[in-house]
């Protein structure tokens, strides 16, 4: 029962997290762009990222505690388990770092910027985060890619 739970919060988790990177990026995006003015597109992205990113933080904490669990309590350690695994993890972490820089600078800078009116800064920041997002959306399609084309355990 718990070892479905954990695969439950896994699979969710990293669902979630990238589905929203997708939607954000292929979907909002464009059409913010195309139908909002500057200010009003620009507090909009403000907005969606602050009720976007608590989740995220979420997203951050269940992926690797469901995941150490389940590779030491039904594989029995690192050992056990196969390289799509630990291509997960790492690109997991990396995701996560990424998460964190993206958190802590660019959408802090978009809040002020948004705050105080400054558009141009504002805009700056959106487009840094546009990047970032590009990253982390790749890499998250690689991780469910590794994570669904590859073996877990070794043998």
């Amino acid at each position: 029962m718990i070892h479905t739970l954990a695969i439950a919060l896994h699979v969710l988790s990293a669902t979630l997290w990238v589905g929203g990177m997708f939607f954000a990026y292929q979907i909002l995006r464009p059409v913010a762009a195309s139908e909002l003015e500057a200010p009003q597109r620009l507090r909009l992205w403000a907005a969606v990222f602050s009720r976007f990113f608590p989740w995220v933080w979420l997203f951050v904490l269940l992926l690797p505690a469901s995941g150490y669990w389940l590779v030491f309590q039904l594989y029995g350690g690192m050992g056990g388990v196969g390289l799509s695994v630990h291509l997960m993890q790492g690109l997991g972490w990396v995701m996560i770092l990424i998460y964190m820089h993206l958190f802590f600078a660019p959408f802090r800078r978009l809040k002020e910027a948004v705050i105080t009116e400054q558009w141009q800064d504002a805009a700056r920041q959106l487009n840094q985060i546009r990047q970032i997002v590009a990253v982390n959306l790749s890499l998250g399609l690689i991780v469910i890619a590794v994570a669904t084309g590859g073996r877990l355990y070794p043998g």
